[in-house]
């Protein structure tokens, strides 16, 4: 873009001078002229009175595509065990390869993945590629980025998705800053535009109060992330015969009967891979360690509760229920419970079939990680919390009343069984 000043209109009035929250302008000869720290925010243009500011579109550059195509996931694991987040944008990525007519991929990179292979197969895979050795025994994000910067050079997909993991927040974005293209983090949906054969990458911005659309112009791949549980993990029903003790260094393995053409494995040199990171250690979280994302129901509280020692009765409402605790992020940071426990845009994403909410007023932050529960109950003694705009049940009350309430109905049900 570029900004024109209408020299025969400008009368040099200053009003745009004195908008500019940039210092852009100066009034030279009785004329607007306008310098290089113009951001193109349009201040100038609206307070004109004459009409004599805008800005023109430059021609833009049309680049040939034309050897992109294929969608491809990378997959991630750890200790060998394949995250669900994966298992998910292999479904969606089958579901982009189909509408661009194209194939569907999938890159795992790591050691002893002999027993990890065997469900990607399940989920449509046309490929999948596969970097097996000792140097990524451990997920560091600088060795992996450069591994999977040079297959997707060499492989040319159009697509490339990631689950916006803890680990792959760190990863996606290096590889697309060595890929030089860019990257939309944490979407929500994925669609074609049937006629550009365009991404379209939606996300939530400004806290989730407005959801972007944002489509990758002028580079490849387009590449995207998305937050576990947002998308439905399909499998296709097919059964496949599976070899285990795969081996990369054995070029005479066949891992998979009538699918091993559809494998291939990618020799690296460990020597090239070296980390600017020393791995210290790994420590595991004391206590009871919970993956909120496996249940069905999960109990919340949040700063209504008031003290760490209030969550007593959340967790027992829970035990009831056969469910989790989980809780909001102002309850974490005043340390009454850990950070797995924690649900929202900073802790898990999570869609179970029942969430209560309980003393959680409803932050966009932590209803961005939950409101595709199938069922929201909220609990708050205030009746304007946002947290009933989303809720389909709705108990105005004090939670120290009606948990105890609750608990003691479900109960006395339980003892009639």
């Amino acid at each position: 873009m570029k900004i024109i000043v209408d020299k025969n209109t400008c009368t040099g009035c200053k009003l745009c001078k004195s908008v500019c929250l940039y210092d852009a302008i100066e009034i030279i000869d009785k004329k607007a002229k306008i310098g290089e720290n113009c951001v193109f925010c349009g201040a100038c243009i609206d307070v004109c009175k004459y009409n004599s500011i805008s800005i023109q579109s430059e021609n833009e550059i049309k680049k040939d595509f034309s050897e992109y195509s294929g969608v491809l996931v990378f997959i991630e694991q750890n200790n060998s065990v394949i995250s669900d987040v994966s298992f998910e944008l292999l479904s969606e990525g089958r579901r982009l390869a189909d509408k661009l007519q194209t194939n569907l991929y999938g890159l795992i990179i790591g050691y002893n993945l002999s027993e990890s292979i065997k469900e990607i197969f399940l989920y449509g895979v046309d490929k999948v590629f596969i970097v097996d050795n000792e140097v990524f025994k451990n997920n560091i994000d600088d060795i992996f980025s450069k591994a999977f910067a040079q297959i997707v050079q060499k492989q040319k997909p159009d697509i490339v998705l990631g689950g916006a993991t803890s680990f792959g927040r760190s990863l996606l974005p290096k590889v697309a800053a060595i890929l030089k293209t860019g990257l939309t983090a944490d979407c929500t949906s994925l669609e074609i535009d049937e006629q550009k054969k365009v991404l379209l990458q939606t996300r939530p911005t400004f806290g989730g109060n407005i959801l972007a659309t944002i489509i990758t112009r002028n580079a490849r791949p387009q590449m995207a992330t998305v937050r576990p549980h947002v998308m439905e993990k399909k499998p296709i029903n097919r059964q496949i015969q599976i070899i285990s003790g795969l081996d990369s260094n054995k070029d005479d393995i066949n891992p998979l009967l009538e699918y091993s053409e559809k494998i291939e494995f990618i020799n690296i040199n460990p020597d090239n891979f070296k980390s600017k990171y020393k791995l210290v250690s790994v420590e595991k979280e004391k206590g009871k360690s919970i993956n909120l994302t496996d249940y069905d129901i999960i109990v919340s509280g949040g700063r209504g509760l008031g003290c760490s020692e209030n969550f007593k009765i959340i967790q027992e409402l829970a035990d009831l229920l056969g469910g989790a605790v989980g809780a909001s992020r102002a309850a974490v940071d005043s340390n009454w419970i850990s950070y797995p426990h924690q649900v929202g845009q900073t802790g898990k994403t999570v869609n179970p079939k029942i969430y209560f909410a309980c003393g959680i007023s409803g932050a966009i932050q932590h209803i961005a990680g939950m409101q595709t529960s199938d069922i929201i109950i909220a609990i708050n003694k205030d009746p304007n919390a946002p947290i009933f705009k989303i809720a389909n049940y709705g108990i105005v009350g004090d939670l120290f009343e009606v948990i105890p309430k609750l608990i003691s109905r479900i109960k006395s049900k339980k003892s009639l069984l």
